[in-house]
């Protein structure tokens, strides 16, 4: 009796353990090993870009002769293109939600990785606006954004803003045929010129992270939607648009190992991703 019952726990197992194996897979292909530290990195990069972008437009409202606009709106892509050449090849250098989502919606990046993602950045945003509320004290001026007119003139301007950045990402982070080695300077460069032109009217966040946490740390949140909806909107469309005339016939040749690994991270851990998730993207 004992024996028979030996072996029906046996074969109970015995079914349960495909199962297992195979829930414990999916979640190894979709957290692999490094995760903690893709998340960690997303954290650490979010914090310098609200830090350095939010601190230098708060130092120029503060005295426009110690930060210049002009100054305030070139720091915001320097942080970009250093954080991009930094980090990039940990974590793709996101550092905004709306980046995240834009690229998972094109297969590029795993929607099951997309809100531990969000999460960092927002902490990494917030913990770096209450440190420049404790830095810039009594002043108020952390580089909030708000609309300078109405909210729609700041939505249409968020979303030309992001519709420019995520579009010059997409190309240099997922079409082969791009400079990789160029990626961080035409990605910080278009966060500059779209922060100088959408400046005055918006403020040129072209990053929800980069809004909410001011606007939580000073408690002021007049437009705040303006923020979420006009980035988001902005890089769905720029990602979008990019795959609609990108050239996927006459795909160049491997590049050479010395080259291979673009410095934009993106590229590669995107691809990466999109491989080892092909059936979760295929569920989507």
């Amino acid at each position: 009796m004992e024996g028979m019952l030996s072996l029906n726990t046996e074969a109970k197992a015995s079914d349960e353990n495909p199962k297992q194996h195979f829930s414990l897979g999916n979640f190894a292909q979709s957290y692999p090993p490094n995760f903690p530290r893709k998340v960690l990195a997303e954290i650490i990069g979010t914090y310098l870009l609200v830090f350095v972008g939010s601190g230098s437009a708060g130092l120029s409202a503060i005295d426009e002769n110690k930060v210049s606009k002009l100054g305030a709106s070139l720091a915001g892509g320097f942080i970009v293109t250093i954080m991009i050449y930094s980090i990039g090849h940990i974590s793709g250098a996101h550092m905004n939600p709306a980046v995240s989502l834009a690229f998972a919606t094109i297969n590029h990046f795993p929607w099951k990785q997309v809100p531990f993602y969000i999460a960092a950045q927002l902490t990494g945003a917030i913990s770096a606006s209450y440190t420049l509320r404790v830095l810039l004290e009594p002043s108020t001026q952390i580089g909030a954004t708000s609309p300078s007119g109405s909210n729609i003139q700041a939505l249409v301007m968020e979303i030309v803003a992001t519709f420019t950045m995520v579009f010059i990402s997409a190309a240099v982070a997922t079409d082969p045929k791009a400079i990789g080695e160029l990626s961080g300077v035409a990605v910080g460069s278009s966060v500059s010129i779209a922060s100088i032109v959408a400046g005055p009217i918006s403020g040129g966040s072209m990053n929800p992270a980069r809004s909410l946490g001011p606007a939580i740390a000073t408690s002021s949140y007049k437009g705040i939607w303006v923020y979420f909806v006009g980035p988001i909107t902005g890089a769905l469309l720029g990602v979008w648009s990019y795959s609609v005339v990108q050239d996927i016939h006459n795909k160049p040749p491997p590049p050479p190992p010395s080259s291979s690994s673009a410095l934009l991270g993106q590229r590669i851990i995107s691809e990466a991703e999109h491989v080892g998730n092909k059936d979760n993207f295929s569920s989507v």
